[in-house]
């Protein structure tokens, strides 16, 4: 079959963009000549490795004069790399190849990208917890994976070893890759150990949608060395269903972590049997340990499980072991590790405030008020504050802080306060609660102080506001019962 060729010749477009032919009445005999754009590109011109920025910002035109009879044989300009640039979002992060290279040694050997103060990012074109899997997989760390059951204790626990070390909760942002919406964030805190490296303890309590955060903590109790399960004040039968999931989760496959410790807040004969059944049907070393009452009890169980771990898979060799704390034979260890992670500026941790704290050294009411308030299950943060400066005057739980819950407590009430006088209803200290994504937050007149108010966080998923509201009457009538006692009524130690 021959090609058509005359007047009825359709038009067609050459390998080359932009080189077309003329219609055949454009010349007579009804021949198609190519277009003169100037010189003619041969593969020579293509291997002489022209810039790709100007191959692609060259124009095509049906003019043959609009442009030289060669191509140009000198570089752009700079301002038109500067452009390129500028297009692309692309610049060197470390221009001589020599500045970072520490910085950029701690990303090989982290999750995500450090941005600053204490946040690292981690964009994702699949869901967060494959994405946190092939992490996993690749770097293949040892970590610790806190998950509560019936409390919300993994964050003050996380909030309290930071405190201690002197180091800040730490967060994993994850986002979605190109729009930069955030899926996730993951708190944890990096413990220093007696060899001057690091122990990282997770939180599962992950800021996310219900799904999300369900198999990111699937992922990260899978995937640690030592999984700690903080068990609340659970019965029998709500901590079988508790634990289903979980028992499920081991047996579909894919679970690393051979090691769990399941630490009771409350007394309870139900825990020791429910985990004695954990135990037969997934083969983990899964133990109950006794009741925790204060810090070092947490950190002790902590400690004593992972360091036994360290010294059994790694006989011989410089582990990366957590001292423990409140004991003087301990003492050593503590030294030790002081000494190691002095360059790094970072102390050994010490007791930490955190579940199940001790009440107030000084027993005075407000301080008691803000402890108890602080044990009830679902606060977060608790702050006391001036209503017109802002200035806390008591605080308890984890963050957000004292400073910005006051700050940002005495801008909210204010505005309200103004609102109210501005509608004709008065100017009384509102008493407020907001529903956020994962949080409430309650802004309330502190009884038996004028001019101070209550700004309380609470964890949504597990707290009752209006179980909230009934203990918080209790704790205030407690106060003001207080408050009316003469002082040499009230307790001293």
């Amino acid at each position: 079959m021959s090609a058509v060729s005359g007047p009825d010749a359709p038009q067609r477009r050459d390998i080359w963009p932009g080189f077309y032919r003329r219609p055949p009445s454009h010349r007579p005999g009804g021949k198609c000549d190519p277009i003169d754009l100037g010189a003619r590109i041969t593969l020579g011109d293509i291997r002489s490795g022209w810039p790709s920025s100007l191959a692609l910002s060259m124009s095509f035109s049906s003019d043959p004069h609009s442009r030289s009879s060669r191509p140009p044989t000198s570089p752009p300009a700079a301002h038109d790399w500067e452009s390129t640039r500028v297009l692309t979002q692309i610049s060197p992060r470390f221009p001589n190849g020599q500045a970072g290279a520490a910085e950029q040694a701690d990303d090989a050997q982290d999750i995500g990208r450090a941005v600053g103060n204490g946040v690292r990012e981690l964009f994702v074109a699949c869901e967060p917890a494959d994405a946190m899997t092939q992490q996993f997989d690749h770097l293949q760390p040892e970590f610790v994976s806190v998950h509560d059951l019936g409390t919300s204790a993994s964050r003050k626990l996380l909030g309290g070893i930071a405190a201690a070390s002197q180091r800040a909760v730490q967060r994993l942002v994850v986002r979605r890759n190109g729009a930069g919406t955030v899926l996730a964030t993951i708190e944890y805190v990096d413990c220093p150990a007696a060899n001057g490296r690091s122990v990282r303890l997770y939180s599962t309590e992950v800021d996310a949608d219900t799904h999300t955060r369900q198999t990111l903590a699937r992922v990260l109790l899978g995937r640690a060395r030592l999984g700690i399960m903080m068990v609340g004040d659970l019965p029998a039968h709500a901590l079988t269903t508790a634990l289903a999931p979980w028992r499920e989760a081991v047996l579909r496959g894919g679970w690393i972590c051979r090691r769990m410790l399941f630490l009771p807040l409350t007394a309870g004969a139900a825990l020791p049997a429910e985990v004695a059944k954990f135990r037969a049907a997934t083969a983990l070393d899964a133990t109950p340990t006794a009741q925790v009452t204060r810090p070092a009890d947490v950190w002790g169980q902590l400690c004593l499980a992972w360091n036994a771990w360290q010294r059994q898979t790694k006989p011989g060799q410089d582990v990366a072991t957590l001292p423990l704390l409140g004991t003087g034979s301990t003492a050593a260890a503590a030294a030790t590790a002081a000494n190691a992670v002095a360059a790094r500026a970072a102390s050994v941790p010490t007791p930490m405030p955190v579940v199940g704290a001790p009440s107030p050294a000084h027993d005075e009411p407000l301080e008691r008020y803000l402890h108890d308030l602080s044990q009830l299950t679902g606060v977060v943060s608790a702050c006391a504050f001036d209503i017109m400066t802002g200035q806390p005057i008591g605080h308890a739980g984890a963050r957000p802080g004292p400073d910005e819950l006051g700050r940002h407590g005495s801008s909210v009430l204010a505005t309200m306060m103004s609102a109210s006088r501005a509608l004709g209803l008065g100017a009384a200290v509102p008493d407020m609660s907001v529903t956020l994504g994962q949080h409430h937050l309650l802004l309330r007149p502190l009884p038996a102080h004028p001019g101070a108010a209550l700004h309380v966080v609470l964890d949504k998923p597990h707290v009752s506001l209006a179980l909230m509201v009934l203990q918080l009457r209790r704790l205030d009538d407690a106060l003001l019962l207080a408050a009316r006692l003469p002082n040499s009524a009230q307790p001293r130690n």
